[in-house]
């Protein structure tokens, strides 16, 4: 349904991967050629895609997810699962092959080590035959992408969400080359330190968690020299740094966002969770470093619980941490 000429957009298209998360849960991660006891199992809704994407509903985002699920129970989960938080999936294919599926163990600090099998979602098309349409992208405000489908998809969806005027928010995970034609395409982009070091090249010195703002200002002059104006480096348990060469004020060009400390029980899905707030914050109107400030406390409630889809808060449980 159109906004109307007048009225400013506010949908989020998500386009990407669903999985069903095979989670082991153990004392310890093993190291390589061990085995280790596990101490529980389950078997969830996830994929990056549509994690974000109930993230972003479930906070208040009018949300569509475009993708591919197998015609199986895990494919039926997933597309249950997705429209139960309000997202719209009536643009997520049937495909003849299995769904997607990851991996996960996780220990009893709630750290994780993942693995993932395209499945279905490397069956997403662009761009052509395609997946990717571009009446899907007629009311958004912002499409979110990630990198767990082909690149020439991801491209075909930048490319159309910007053509729309939306914002196009590219959350570099799992890592991949960027191939400059996305970069060019994309309006924000959101890494791990990790992620950060790997794009920018063996030259960059990524800053550690205490580091002062002004240490910051390399790294921004880096991603703006590969035409990233506008960049959020997520730093795990130590909050994350919005680094905006567009906005007007110097000052306001690096914001440290403080961490919100939490009780970890499982951090997957935690970057999924704050991925997925930033994305409706910036729908909704608010700058980069309000929405990361708000994602920060998202994704730490997220980490409280078992799981991903499910851990997920609300806007009124989000709000209300940020005031208690």
């Amino acid at each position: 349904m159109s906004n109307g000429s007048n009225a400013p957009k506010a949908g989020i298209v998500v386009v990407g991967s669903l999985n069903a998360d095979l989670t082991i849960y153990t004392d310890r991660l093993p190291n390589p050629g061990e085995t280790v006891h596990g101490n529980g199992f389950a078997v969830n809704p996830g994929g990056k895609s549509a994690n974000q994407a109930v993230s972003a509903s479930k906070l208040g985002g009018q949300v569509s997810l475009i993708g591919a699920v197998g015609d199986d129970s895990n494919g039926r989960m997933l597309l249950d699962s997705t429209a139960n938080a309000g997202v719209d999936v009536s643009r997520v294919r049937r495909s003849d092959a299995a769904t997607g599926v990851a991996v996960i163990s996780v220990d009893a600090g709630g750290e994780n080590s993942i693995i993932i099998s395209a499945g279905a979602n490397g069956t997403l098309k662009a761009p052509e035959p395609s997946d990717v349409e571009a009446d899907a992208f007629r009311d958004a405000a912002v499409v979110c992408l990630c990198l767990e489908v082909g690149i020439d998809t991801v491209v075909a969806a930048a490319q159309a969400g910007h053509d729309a005027g939306a914002t196009v928010l590219l959350n570099l995970s799992p890592y991949a080359e960027v191939p400059e034609v996305l970069a060019g395409l994309s309006d924000v982009l959101l890494v791990n330190a990790h992620e950060a070091a790997l794009f920018l090249g063996s030259g960059a010195d990524i800053p550690d968690a205490a580091a002062e703002a002004e240490a910051w200002e390399p790294v921004r002059d880096q991603f703006a020299d590969r035409g990233l104006q506008r960049v959020l480096v997520t730093l795990g348990a130590q909050g994350s740094v919005v680094l905006d060469s567009l906005a007007r004020g110097t000052e306001d060009q690096i914001t440290r966002i403080s961490p919100t400390r939490v009780d970890a029980v499982d951090t997957t899905g935690a970057g999924d969770a704050f991925t997925g707030a930033v994305a409706a914050r910036l729908a909704a109107g608010e700058s980069l470093a309000e929405a990361a400030a708000f994602a920060s406390v998202a994704a730490a409630l997220a980490a409280t619980k078992k799981g991903t889809q499910a851990a997920y808060a609300s806007r009124e449980e989000v709000e209300a941490a940020r005031t208690s």
